[in-house]
């Protein structure tokens, strides 16, 4: 992890991780958030007497540059959450749009450094979320929620409320969110989205560049149907999304999680990617990509199963450790080929209290190998809280292996 000290002060640090800066921040501001009771953009304020936060790369949301795989060549396309960038998607000659912003939502994410105290967090991100029922089910991307450990969510010209994870499916990149003593909100309308068909006239709504208060509205029309993404993230981790829906609504970030909806005002998508190219210039070509409705809710109806499948319910497992690949330095001293370096510890976690220190190199779990941060993840996101793990690492002193109590952690 980097020293916080030597960052760059003219510019909001979440920037790097594709994330605009709150309201009333300026340069110099570089010094670390506390969070309100009721977290709002409003509320965020510096802290002079706090280090900004670090931001491990393997808790941070998957802020991911996605690559368009297939025929179609369009650069490279982008996780929605956040990033610069105006609205002006083109109205195409002669369209009409039923679109409506009832059930559209903003969801703010909020992380902490892994040293700090629970009640020390940060903003972290920003995206969109679809009421699904009156009493606060909402449908969001896996990739707004993932890593955060408080998730806020308002309702524009309404209240916010704190929301908890119901349950996330990583491989098609959805997530169903509850919001606490919600009641009598709107919701949106799902339309049938294997009738959408190429030159359909849509809309994408959501919360562009994090701004908040109305949803933003693009119009544009459907280009393509049945597209496959490839999603990789910084470290070099990738998923597979298929089935995409493919428009030029000018989709922008911030708008993950929110409604790509047809003319009679039904939503038959939820809005996932966009080109990393289209705010580049003003004449610059659209392209995003959203999840058919009926497969978003197909997982819904997963969740409300009780899981199965690539679903994961509720809380997962969390071992206390910040991550990063493997540095060459690292393996040659400790003779290891690959594994995930340890370059955290939360205090009083599980990891700490089985003795772990940094640095350490995570080789197993449960017996199984650890080849890379990627594959840390997954084995301990199939423990809940309170469950037990075995947790092999080797550090300079040799090879260390212990059983440990897995805690709450952030989202997955």
């Amino acid at each position: 992890m980097s020293d916080p000290t030597n960052r760059n002060t003219d510019h909001w640090p979440g920037a790097t991780h594709g994330m605009p800066a709150p309201p009333g921040w300026h340069p110099g501001q570089e010094t670390g958030w506390t969070q309100p009771a009721t977290p709002s953009p409003a509320d965020w304020a510096p802290r002079p007497d706090q280090p900004a936060p670090k931001k491990p790369s393997k808790w941070v949301p998957l802020l991911v540059a996605i690559a368009l795989v297939g025929t179609i060549v369009v650069g490279s396309v982008t996780a929605i959450s956040l990033s610069n960038g105006s609205n002006g998607g083109a109205t195409p000659s002669g369209s009409t749009t039923g679109a409506t912003d009832a059930g559209i939502v903003d969801v703010t994410t909020f992380g902490r450094q892994i040293d700090s105290p629970p009640n020390q967090l940060f903003p972290e991100g920003a995206g969109t979320g679809m009421v699904l029922t009156s009493n606060g089910e909402v449908l969001t991307n896996n990739h707004v929620v993932q890593g955060a450990w408080k998730i806020s969510v308002k309702v524009p010209g309404g209240s916010s409320y704190t929301a908890t994870v119901v349950g996330v499916d990583p491989a098609h990149d959805v997530a169903l969110i509850q919001l606490q003593d919600a009641s009598n909100l709107e919701t949106i309308t799902p339309g049938d989205s294997t009738s959408v068909s190429v030159g359909d006239h849509v809309s994408g709504i959501g919360n562009a560049l994090g701004k908040g208060g109305t949803p933003a509205v693009a119009t544009g029309s459907v280009t393509g149907l049945n597209r496959s993404i490839t999603a990789n993230d910084p470290n070099g981790s990738s998923e597979r999304l298929t089935g995409m829906i493919q428009t030029n609504a000018h989709i922008q970030p911030g708008d993950s999680g929110g409604a790509l909806v047809g003319t009679d005002g039904q939503v038959v998508g939820m809005i996932t990617a966009g080109s990393d190219t289209q705010t580049a210039s003003a004449s610059a070509t659209s392209v995003g990509f959203a999840i058919p409705i009926s497969t978003a809710l197909d997982v819904v109806d997963q969740i409300h199963a009780g899981g199965g499948g690539t679903v994961l319910m509720g809380e997962r497992g969390y071992l206390g450790v910040g991550v990063e690949p493997l540095d060459p330095t690292t393996a040659a001293q400790l003779g290891l080929s690959s594994g995930a370096l340890v370059t955290g510890l939360q205090p009083d976690g599980p990891a700490a209290q089985a003795g772990m220190t940094t640095p350490a190199v995570i080789t197993a779990v449960d017996g199984k190998p650890v080849n890379s941060p990627e594959s840390l993840g997954p084995l301990l996101h199939s423990h809940t809280p309170g469950q037990s793990a075995q947790v092999t690492w080797v550090d300079q002193s040799g090879s260390h292996t212990a059983t440990v109590q897995l805690i709450a952690g952030p989202a997955v």
